[in-house]
């Protein structure tokens, strides 16, 4: 069991700790896909008050990582090709708009830059930790935007694409070398005001992750 203690923070503390270490878990793959989640067992695992318990599996259903139906144990959402479709989509939407804004007065995003800064410090080859620099980098293209509204919203469905670049590292599908070339490239693009190509190659860029990854379920 572990336990989760107030610390003085009261009862939203105590939530906002247990949804943090659900999602890890969820996005680590020790909670798989399927598996239910029940108040009373999340309760008992975090010695925490069946309220408490709850507060936390709605703030997963409500940011996509856990799924119920009326009356029904809330389960770890299944990621199948139409999700990975439906939400690099999305991403690529948003993130489309904000490489042209950002082209329009060549701004390129200083934590973009530092956040790609760590992928190329990496080793080369496909790696579970790209994930975290890899998503700040595509967060700080949003960010830059000044935008609390367009934040909120890419921020909707942030667990959503955290799981499914979970699961593309997770299959070793994208080497760390590619995927900071091709952010210096979009960068590149930016600075030189190209919004068109700046778009193209976010497209190509989020586009290809998308297909592998649905191969990769394909042949699950």
């Amino acid at each position: 069991m572990t336990t989760v203690t107030d610390n003085g923070l009261g009862i939203i503390g105590v939530v906002d700790a247990v949804t943090g270490q659900l999602r890890a878990r969820i996005l680590s793959g020790e909670i798989r896909s399927g598996e239910p989640l029940t108040e009373a067992a999340v309760a008992q695992h975090y010695g925490v008050a069946r309220p408490s318990a709850k507060a936390a599996i709605e703030q997963l259903v409500a940011s996509g990582l856990l799924e119920r139906t009326a009356h029904r144990t809330a389960r770890v959402v299944g990621i199948d090709p139409a999700t990975v479709r439906d939400v690099y989509r999305t991403r690529t939407r948003l993130e489309s708009a904000a490489l042209r804004e950002l082209a329009e007065t060549r701004a390129v995003p200083p934590a973009a830059v530092a956040a790609n800064d760590e992928l190329l410090a990496m080793a080369p080859g496909p790696d579970p930790a790209t994930v975290d620099p890899d998503l700040r980098f595509h967060t700080a293209l949003i960010d830059a935007l000044d935008s609390e509204r367009t934040g909120r919203m890419y921020r909707s469905v942030i667990d959503e694409v955290r799981l499914c670049m979970a699961q593309v590292q997770g299959r070793r599908l994208l080497d760390a070398a590619a995927i900071a070339a091709q952010h210096r490239d979009m960068l590149d693009a930016v600075a030189a005001g190209d919004a068109d190509r700046a778009a193209a190659l976010l497209h190509a860029h989020l586009g290809s992750a998308e297909e592998r990854l649905v191969e990769a379920l394909g042949a699950d």
